[in-house]
């Protein structure tokens, strides 16, 4: 068993299949030594286990559960073309969608169900660069959407 894997099953995670896409991209593409993974919502076994905005239909602490889903769908997508997470060497940026009623102003806490999630996984190698961004509507009404810029040798 890899360190990661020995990491995720200590923290109780089981990471998900990678989710299908939903329209014309893959889910990661390696450049060099980075992997970019395309957006990815919240999908647990292919549904949303919630839609709609931050705000209103959804609570901040469901929307900090459904980025920390999306994180780990993110990692999934990684690990499908690097294969295994120990060759992650940093999480160099997170890029995080909220979508948000226009008084809703907490998406930097919603988006740490994302980085915290990764800072227990990698350690300090999960500190990453950041942008929490609210938005009016994502894909299929997700309430939220993230992509991730990891590093890897």
């Amino acid at each position: 068993m890899s360190t990661i894997d020995e990491r995720l099953a200590e923290l109780g995670i089981t990471l998900p299949a990678v989710a299908a896409p939903v329209a014309a991209y893959i889910p990661a593409l390696v450049s060099g030594n980075l992997v970019f993974t395309s957006g990815q919502l919240p999908m647990v076994e292919g549904v949303l286990p919630a839609t709609g905005k931050l705000g209103a239909a959804v609570s901040a602490e469901e929307g900090k559960e459904l980025a920390r889903q999306c994180a780990l769908n993110a990692l999934a997508a990684v690990e499908s073309v690097i294969g295994s997470l120990d060759r992650v060497t940093r999480i160099v940026k997170l890029v995080g969608f909220v979508a948000s009623d226009p008084s809703f102003t907490g998406q930097p806490g919603v988006i740490n169900g994302a980085s915290d999630v990764l800072g227990e996984i990698f350690g300090d190698a999960g500190v990453h660069a950041r942008s929490a961004v609210g938005v009016s509507v994502l894909p299929l009404d997700s309430p939220v959407e993230l992509e991730l810029i990891v590093e890897f040798a």
